[in-house]
């Protein structure tokens, strides 16, 4: 695996950076220089300028990867923190949004067809609220002070087969297109990114309940596709950012979970993850966004560079790979 590493640290700044101080674990004081290439890459610059009028787009699909805060989250895991002002403001924005029961909200539309009021308004759906909240955490907000209150009620929505479609009041009767008994393996997903991090909730009955959700999903992968959600022949394609309900983001989601990682159906979707890897351990992306063409995971010809930092993260969770010590 070192040999990919190695070729990591010699691709472009973003994913560098990355595999340095999230890899690697190299001290800050000894990537300033590296930090401020990232900064000055053109594409960062232009995804800081959105996050920090973060309140100025209305969520209306939340598979786009422009959205505040899939660019958030992808600022994020690069590394960069709150001492990067639009970050910062980001986080500010997000912060004035918070709602009687300690949800942090997102400016929507639903049109009055879907059962919404068919004006903008401030509210949430389990699909992106625990993202919000993941944000927050991971920008240094106090979970106990600001965090706990909405991570609660999110967490009272779980029913005895996972995380439901639910939504704020402001958004009426909308939910999505599934059954109302049914969960919401996209709204899964974001409650359990946000829960991975929650020492209180990742080790106890919630987190396994949604846990089981996903993988009793992928075992029964050719009859279950609760709200259209299918785990067939795309969710397989090797895709980033990590954004959407696919074999990536759900690999990357559970392989924080002990309780997952020894689970006999997590293990086949790993081993499918690296029958992907060619002979030097890198990985091609085999689905892409049209809108991320600017990046090395916006093409399917050759190896990706953030799509193999991404898998040799969720490898190194599962001691799939020996950590060796890199110079330079």
């Amino acid at each position: 695996m070192m040999e990919s590493i190695e070729w990591l640290l010699s691709a472009e700044p973003y994913v560098a950076y990355a595999t340095r101080k999230n890899l690697l674990h190299q001290p800050d004081q000894d990537l300033t220089d590296l930090k401020k290439k990232v900064l000055n890459d053109d594409r960062i610059k232009a995804q800081l300028r959105i996050v920090a009028n973060f309140s100025d787009t209305m969520v209306s699909n939340h598979k786009n990867p422009d959205l505040p805060i899939h660019i958030l989250m992808f600022l994020l895991d690069i590394g960069l923190n709150r001492e990067v002002p639009e970050i910062d403001q980001a986080i500010r924005q997000i912060l004035k949004t918070v709602d009687e029961n300690g949800i942090y909200r997102s400016v929507i539309k639903v049109p009055k067809s879907y059962g919404g009021t068919g004006e903008e308004t401030l509210g949430w759906l389990l699909c992106d609220a625990p993202l919000m909240h993941l944000a927050l955490l991971r920008a240094g907000v106090s979970y106990q002070e600001q965090l706990k209150p909405g991570v609660d009620f999110l967490v009272g929505r779980q029913r005895e087969n996972g995380f439901p479609c639910a939504v704020s009041k402001e958004l009426g009767q909308w939910r999505g297109p599934g059954k109302k008994a049914d969960l919401c393996p996209y709204a899964n997903l974001a409650m359990l990114r946000l829960l991975a991090r929650i020492p209180e909730y990742a080790r106890f009955s919630v987190a396994g309940i949604a846990i089981e959700a996903i993988l009793s999903q992928w075992e029964k992968s050719r009859e279950s596709h609760p709200y259209l959600f299918y785990m067939g022949t795309d969710f397989r394609k090797l895709k980033a950012p990590v954004i959407w309900f696919d074999l990536v983001a759900v690999c990357d989601c559970l392989s924080q979970y002990p309780q997952a990682r020894c689970d006999q159906r997590f293990m086949q979707m790993l081993t499918l993850l690296e029958t992907k890897a060619d002979e030097q351990n890198r990985f091609t992306p085999e689905s892409i966004y049209l809108k991320s063409k600017r990046w090395d995971f916006g093409q399917k010809k050759q190896p990706s560079p953030w799509l193999t930092y991404l898998c040799l993260q969720i490898l190194k969770r599962c001691d799939r790979f020996a950590e060796q010590t890199v110079e330079g």
